[in-house]
C-alpha cells in the first residue's frame, strides 16, 4: 500500500490517505488517482510509512524524512515531512528532521516511562 499526505495552501498535513499499489505505481499517478477519487486538485506528496527519523525501519532507502501525520509540515527544499515542534526548549536536528530534547531521555530504569517536563527542562517519571 502507498501512503499519501494531502497539503493545504501552506504545506501543512491535513489529511494522510492510503492507495492500492495498483493505482499508485508512481508518486504522480497517486496523486491522479486521489484527486479523481475526490474531484479535486488537491497537492499529495507520497510518504512512507515506514520511514522515522530518516531510517527505514525495514531497512529500507528513507523516503522524505518522515512518515506523514496530520498537522505535519511538508519542507519543500528539505523534501521531508517534519512534525509540529512539541516543546519550546526542544532543538531541531537537521539530520533527521526532527526534534530532540536538550536533555537526553534516561534509559534507566528498564520499562520505566518519561515524560518531558518543560518547567524544569527535564525528564520526570511517570508514576
Amino acid at each position: 500500500m502507498a501512503h499519501f499526505a494531502k497539503l493545504d495552501e501552506n504545506n501543512i498535513v491535513v489529511k494522510v490517505a492510503v492507495v492500492n499499489n495498483n493505482n499508485a505505481p508512481t508518486e504522480e499517478a497517486g496523486a491522479l488517482f486521489l484527486n479523481k477519487l475526490y474531484n479535486t486538485s488537491d497537492v499529495w506528496k507520497q510518504t512512507s510509512y515506514n520511514t522515522q527519523g530518516g531510517v527505514h525501519a525495514l531497512g529500507g532507502t528513507p523516503f522524505r524524512k518522515n512518515f506523514a501525520g496530520v498537522g505535519f509540515t511538508y519542507d519543500e527544499g528539505r523534501d521531508a515531512f517534519i512534525s509540529e515542534k512539541p516543546y519550546p526548549s526542544w532543538i531541531f536536528n537537521e539530520s533527521k528532521c526532527d526534534w530532540d530534547p536538550p536533555v537526553a531521555r534516561p534509559t534507566e530504569p528498564v520499562g520505566q516511562v518519561w515524560n518531558w517536563d518543560e518547567a524544569t527542562n527535564s525528564w520526570v517519571p511517570e508514576e
